[in-house]
């Protein structure tokens, strides 16, 4: 496994992970994905931050960076789902495949937001043949799992995916608690931990089959990736940007204290220590 350099490259990883894990049973599953961001967002006060078109004669993918959907985006959850949105299409109209040339129709439906500005949205393909449709929740929230089971259980055997939940894939104290029983499971849960959410999910047959998330370790961009068929694989971006190295992996999803570990043990120092020639760089 690599990390994916451009757009299409984390496209064509993304939809060979979902065709694969289905192939082998998997019908519903968890996809979580880097997403499409301008180069120039990162001149923040001197840039506004519009949204990337990627759909319908837009720019070219192959300058847009690959950004985690973090706190760094100017405009918040609703421009996270203004990226998140036609990487989902993309991705699923791989999936789907084309039937004599002509991919799937797809449409969009944004009643599952009732908030309208929650960023949550529900894509479906249509195919010629209705047992080859997809449902897609893009950006669910806990208070979406409700919605995800109805769908889930009229899709019978058909394919539904829950693409960057909104939820994290780390736990806080809050979460921890939910995930136990009695009184304050039920209390913590009630107060907002994913425990009971997630258990609802996992009940219906939710499983991670590709997932690449990124921040910042030692002052550098480290990814963190997973298949349905692999161990938790932990990256760090060279000096010069222009590829990843790997660091190690582990069966549960690496700490950040884990990566820390794992980049003393590879000898890499601060970033800023070798930006100024006090470590070596990283090649």
């Amino acid at each position: 496994m690599t990390v994916p350099l451009t757009f299409n490259d984390m496209i064509k990883q993304a939809s060979q992970a979902i065709a694969d894990a289905k192939s082998q049973g998997t019908n519903r599953q968890i996809v979580r994905v880097l997403l499409p961001r301008d180069p120039n967002s990162g001149n923040l006060g001197q840039y506004f931050e519009d949204s990337v078109e990627i759909e319908g004669g837009g720019r070219s993918t192959q300058n847009l960076l690959l950004a985690p959907p973090d706190e760094s985006w100017q405009g918040g959850i609703m421009q996270l789902y203004r990226a998140a949105l036609p990487t989902c299409k993309e991705i699923l109209r791989r999936a789907s495949g084309d039937v004599g040339g002509v991919p799937p129709k797809l449409v969009e439906d944004r009643s599952v937001d009732e908030s309208g500005v929650d960023g949550v949205g529900l894509l479906m393909t249509q195919s010629n043949d209705p047992k080859d449709d997809i449902s897609c929740f893009v950006q669910p929230l806990q208070e979406t799992v409700d919605a995800i089971e109805r769908i889930s259980s009229q899709a019978g055997q058909r394919l539904c995916i829950l693409m960057n939940p909104q939820w994290r894939n780390v736990d806080d104290a809050l979460d921890s608690a939910s995930k136990g029983g009695g009184f304050f499971g039920s209390f913590a849960n009630f107060l907002g931990g994913k425990g009971s959410s997630l258990k609802r999910l996992e009940d219906a047959g939710y499983r991670e089959v590709y997932v690449i998330e990124g921040y910042v370790c030692k002052g550098g961009n480290v990814r963190l990736m997973k298949r349905f068929d692999s161990n938790w694989i932990a990256f760090a971006q060279n000096d010069s940007e222009t590829d990843y190295i790997r660091l190690g992996e582990k069966k549960t999803r690496p700490s950040y204290q884990d990566v820390e570990r794992m980049l003393d043990d590879k000898g890499i120092s601060l970033k800023y220590a070798r930006d100024i020639g006090l470590a070596p760089k990283l090649e």
